[in-house]
């Protein structure tokens, strides 16, 4: 029987032309560590960049960062929009972030504070989303209509990017696919709720095992405590992952075995939403192969009706970590786009009417 195609809200729908390359926009990335703000033209490469430390979890000396960093920037170049790409759970207008768990903000109004602050336009979007849209755009998933972009750091963000389109849910929420549940009662995660997904497949998990293999006192942990001096404390996913790349096979075992995980949610959400991409972002990504064979193993095992279906590719991201800057640059062009569209037809409609 005919099953009718599922209808999604279409929200930030890309407004078909690109906007002409020689028009900018700025896009600033804000994660737990740094402030990255980019200047970005409409092909997607970044003529600028800068960087600054996030001050804490201060919301408003985040807001004052940001806004150093605008004004710096468009003291060098002609900027026509802003976009900022931010981690957290943004209501559906793009306004307000209304939940952050790495920094201050909670039903914290932040476009509306920093376009009283900058005096012009911002373009606000949850930093995972922003990421996925500059892959779809400009990166891995170029040519694809329906996609998934994980982005695998802290935790796991993730965007759904649907025929041109970033799908936001009815409540503005969706993406959030680190915070399933895949293990009932495991480890606690900062959302508050227990075995959600990044628990067992971000670099901090990474870094979790790692430690717990150290803290154990088990031999296979002599290499990780040696890159570390013995400190424990400092072992990071980061670490494992550079151990792993460079050969040091318990490491690349634990980078393995977050694969696993990473597959087995992957085949989660292809149940789910069936889109034809899966794109691996993010810090934990430069493990490449170390991560995604065991991740397409994993996927290939755990897939619902496997053997009866077209399966999903999943690959690298390319864009690296600008990926969210531009992703949040293109975003705030393509509003700013769409305000003047309307704008003109507005104006259009007033002189027919006479009223112009």
């Amino acid at each position: 029987m005919h099953q009718p195609r599922p209808v999604f809200r279409p929200t930030l729908r890309f407004p078909g032309r690109p906007p002409r390359a020689g028009k900018l926009a700025l896009g600033i990335d804000i994660g737990g560590t740094k402030v990255a703000a980019g200047v970005v033209d409409a092909a997607g490469t970044i003529r600028e960049e800068l960087r600054r430390d996030t001050p804490g979890r201060d919301a408003r000396a985040v807001e004052h960062v940001i806004v150093e960093l605008v004004r710096e920037l468009s003291n060098r170049h002609d900027i026509r929009s802003v976009g900022i790409g931010a981690a957290g759970w943004m209501d559906l207008a793009g306004g307000t972030v209304m939940f952050s768990p790495h920094l201050a903000w909670r039903n914290e109004p932040l476009r509306r504070n920093l376009e009283g602050l900058l005096n012009r336009p911002v373009t606000l979007a949850n930093d995972a989303d922003a990421a996925g849209w500059a892959e779809w755009r400009f990166g891995a998933g170029r040519g694809h209509g329906r996609l998934v972009a994980l982005t695998l750091g802290t935790g796991i963000g993730g965007a759904l990017v649907m025929d041109g389109r970033v799908e936001r849910g009815s409540f503005g929420m969706a993406g959030e696919f680190g915070h399933q549940i895949i293990m009932p009662g495991g480890h606690r995660c900062e959302c508050g709720n227990r075995g959600c997904w990044e628990q067992y497949a971000s670099g901090n998990a990474l870094g979790r095992e790692g430690r717990e293999l150290a803290r154990a006192k088990s031999p296979m942990a002599a290499a990780l405590l040696e890159a570390v001096n013995g400190r424990t404390k400092d072992i990071t996913g980061t670490v494992v992952t550079e151990l792993a790349q460079a050969g040091e096979a318990t490491c690349a075992e634990l980078v393995g075995e977050v694969g696993e995980w990473l597959g087995l949610g992957i085949a989660n959400l292809a149940a789910a939403l069936d889109p034809e991409l899966f794109i691996i972002g993010g810090g934990l990504s430069v493990a490449g192969e170390l991560l995604l064979e065991p991740a397409r193993r994993a996927y290939a095992k755990n897939l619902t009706g496997r053997g009866f279906r077209n399966e999903a590719v999943i690959v690298a991201a390319q864009l690296g970590p600008a990926a969210g800057l531009i992703g949040a640059a293109d975003l705030s062009r393509v509003r700013h786009a769409r305000r003047l569209g309307a704008r003109g037809r507005g104006r259009a409609a007033s002189r027919i009417a006479g009223t112009a």
